[in-house]
């Protein structure tokens, strides 16, 4: 299959995903549309022509995409539960995920025998992961609810997509039994609680908290203030795992594995840290997506194959998507991470174009890039779902990308060798302390900033389709100039070639009394040129 049919297998998966979620196609409908498609492909085998397996391949993988999501929601709807909706009960089950501290309650994920359950008690009560717990309070569905930003929230779909149906609030609850779950993740997640002490005990917050987020992704322990700030200024995304986090790391586990593995090994041991750390963070659509695309690239580098990133992309997403299909339209983090990612794939080659003058004097340049590109790509989707704009999001993120991954490292070693003795923790603690604060320090000043961010109105979601179509026309266009540009690069190119064949002699004309010039082709060999020689008086 060439690139192009294998695009328009993929993002034809993904429109029958989105449309099937907004419009709940019926069976029957389905149906059709693969009937209609095996026709197409019969068509093509009969007449050749590309146009017919063009549409098939469309229709047949549009129709996989919605037949995905019809499988996915027949596990809701037919719950025991149902019935006791509003009810006080009792159920039984162990604590499937992390527990998530919130400002007042902590928020556990409850897997019964045959349902997961979202359960919020006391902040301060001693749950783990794994805990087998009896559960008491009063059972009910998720609402929607407006935000602060005036957006409605669509919490019953975004719980959907993350396997919960029904929830009970500030719940009563009893431990029956410690470390039930999966060793291998209680192991991590011990690992993980354990680190996080090192760090809270070498250094102070809100830069202990700053560094949590950073390496480990724990938002929650930035404050509601900072986070705020973090948001205004448009660097949230250093505190939740992004790409650009997954990549550091990544970066780092293969430098070190590089000293002492071969090609393959280093890929085996690199997928299996990549793997590891992705649990250890919690499997979030951001880590998800780039942890994927991290074990693509490892596995072309051993293949030794060229890694186009945006084929990673498209494979993370339709894999993504073939395990939960509910992502692609309740999931906010897969929708901004995908297109974060979309536009430093495609967008970020004609900014770099646009700013080649800027010095690229500590990646500099790079940062620019990858900031308005990112942020170009998400604006849309950002504006519609949460509302919220920042106007120093660029200049933020040049003078703080760069510290990132210094912060993060020295982090690391803080944590590390706070195993070791808590004198060495404090020798690393003043120098992480010093870039965790320089962080913060530029989020607060910028923040105070009056037009830091502005808050736009609630929209329409076909405000949202019309600004991608526009910008897809637009990096269509481009694209186009820049193939039109390297096609008359090259034919001039040729065209010098051939004219550096050619040599200018003198004779002199007998006839007139005066010299002319033969311009012919410059022989490469021993034989004489084969083309006539052009003559100018």
């Amino acid at each position: 299959m060439s690139i192009f049919y294998f695009y328009t297998a993929t993002i034809s998966f993904f429109a029958g995903v989105f449309i099937a979620t907004i419009f709940s196609l019926t069976l029957p409908v389905i149906t059709w549309l693969v009937f209609v498609g095996f026709i197409s492909i019969i068509l093509w085998r009969r007449f050749e022509e590309k146009k017919w397996l063009f549409l098939g391949l469309l229709l047949i993988f549009f129709s996989i995409g919605a037949l995905r999501l019809e499988v996915i929601n027949w596990n809701f709807g037919n719950s025991v539960l149902e019935e006791e909706v509003g009810k006080t009960i009792t159920l039984k089950g162990f604590v499937a995920s992390e527990p998530i501290n919130r400002e007042s309650t902590t928020q556990l994920e409850v897997q019964t025998e045959k349902d997961l359950l979202l359960v919020s008690i006391d902040k301060y009560t001693d749950i783990n992961y794994g805990d087998e717990v009896e559960v008491r309070g009063k059972l009910a569905r998720p609402e929607s609810f407006e935000t602060d930003l005036g957006r409605t929230f669509n919490y019953p779909g975004y719980l959907k997509a993350k396997g919960i149906e029904y929830k009970v609030s500030f719940a009563a609850i009893e431990v029956l039994e410690r470390g039930s779950g999966n060793a291998v993740i209680s192991t991590l997640l011990n690992f993980k609680h354990a680190f996080m002490q090192k760090i809270e005990a070498s250094i102070s917050e809100p830069a202990a908290g700053l560094g949590e987020g950073l390496l480990l992704g724990v938002k929650q322990a930035l404050g509601e203030d900072l986070e705020a700030a973090f948001r205004k200024t448009g660097i949230i995304h250093i505190v939740v795992l992004s790409g650009y986090n997954i990549m550091l790391v990544v970066i780092f586990v293969m430098y070190i594995l590089g000293y002492f593995l071969g090609p393959k090994l280093k890929m085996f041991f690199g997928i299996v840290a990549i793997t590891s750390f992705a649990l250890l963070v919690g499997l979030s659509a951001t880590v998800v997506r780039a942890s994927i695309m991290a074990a693509l690239l490892l596995v072309t580098q051993v293949s030794k194959r060229n890694y186009i990133a945006l084929r990673g992309l498209m494979l993370a997403g339709l894999g993504m998507l073939l395990i939960n299909p509910l992502l692609l339209v309740y999931d906010v983090g897969f929708q901004l991470s995908f297109i974060a990612t979309l536009g430093l794939i495609l967008i970020s080659p004609h900014l770099e174009t646009l700013f080649y003058k800027i010095p690229n004097f500590l990646n500099t340049r790079s940062f620019i890039v990858a900031t308005i590109s990112t942020q170009l790509a998400v604006l849309p989707i950002l504006l519609y779902q949460i509302g919220e704009f920042s106007l120093v999001a660029v200049i933020v993120n040049v003078l703080v990308l760069p510290m990132v991954p210094v912060a993060m490292l020295l982090t690391f070693i803080t944590g590390l060798t706070g195993f070791i003795s808590a004198e060495l923790a404090t020798f690393f603690a003043l120098p992480t302390y010093l870039s965790l604060t320089y962080i913060t320090e530029v989020a607060w000043w910028f923040s105070q900033l009056s037009f830091a961010s502005y808050i736009v109105p609630a929209f329409s979601f076909s405000v949202v389709v019309v600004s991608y179509l526009l910008l897809g026309v637009v990096l269509w266009q481009l694209s186009l100039r820049e193939a039109r540009n390297k096609l008359v690069s090259v034919r001039a190119t040729k065209t010098i070639n051939d004219i550096s064949e050619w040599v200018i002699e003198e004779e002199f004309d007998d006839e007139l009394g005066v010299p002319r010039k033969k311009v012919g082709a410059e022989s490469r060999s021993d034989s004489a040129p084969t083309d006539t020689p052009i003559f100018f008086r």
